[in-house]
């Protein structure tokens, strides 16, 4: 079985712009005489790979640990795009992952860099997905993200951004892209892994 790490590095990861970078702390190290090596480390719930509850762009909408793990862990489908995703482009690859696995098309992660529209994000969004994932760090346009977000996590659609698909053929896989349990979060890290299935 072939396991894809789609994750970035946390702290060589992207940044999305205005938002405060990784960092990390040697609290002990074995070599200054210490009993073992401890790291601490702080972060933005919305860097490099991570997933975007519902609250993070609507006030009353889920947290993080609100949202059912079964959204994030499921077969997915991955689907090579560049560039606007429109309508037409969400309806095709919404046909296409429908006609590879009908569950798969509830997961959908984007290789290339693709941008979603508001007519893009509309067509997920009536179709009920469950997920919506791109290697961009923001799945809507990055000067205008907020109406592409709201469309999606207004559906309950939760979004994984910041994925690396470099390696990934288009296809069918079993995702597992559970996020940290971060009590009343509006977003979180995940280690996102797909499988060959």
């Amino acid at each position: 079985m072939r396991i894809f790490d789609i994750s970035q590095e946390v702290f060589s990861c992207n940044v999305y712009p205005g938002d405060p970078a990784p960092e990390k702390e040697p609290l002990l190290r074995i070599a200054d005489g210490a009993v073992c090596n401890l790291t601490a480390f702080r972060m933005c719930a919305h860097n490099g790979t991570h997933v975007d509850a519902p609250w993070h762009f609507l006030d009353g909408g889920k947290a993080i640990d609100r949202v059912a793990l079964d959204s994030f862990i499921g077969r997915a489908y991955v689907a090579e795009h560049s560039g606007p995703v429109t309508a037409a482009d969400a309806e095709e690859i919404l046909a296409k992952a429908r006609n590879a696995d009908e569950e798969a098309a509830e997961r959908l992660l984007v290789k290339g860099l693709a941008v979603l529209t508001e007519e893009g994000a509309a067509v997920l969004a009536k179709a009920g997905i469950r997920l919506f994932g791109n290697e961009s760090q923001t799945v809507g346009p990055e000067d205008a993200p907020m109406k592409v977000h709201q469309i999606l996590l207004g559906a309950e659609t939760v979004l994984l951004e910041g994925v690396n698909l470099s390696e990934v053929p288009e296809g069918v896989y079993l995702l597992n892209a559970a996020p940290l349990n971060l009590s009343g979060s509006d977003g979180a890290p995940c280690r996102a892994v797909l499988l060959e299935m």
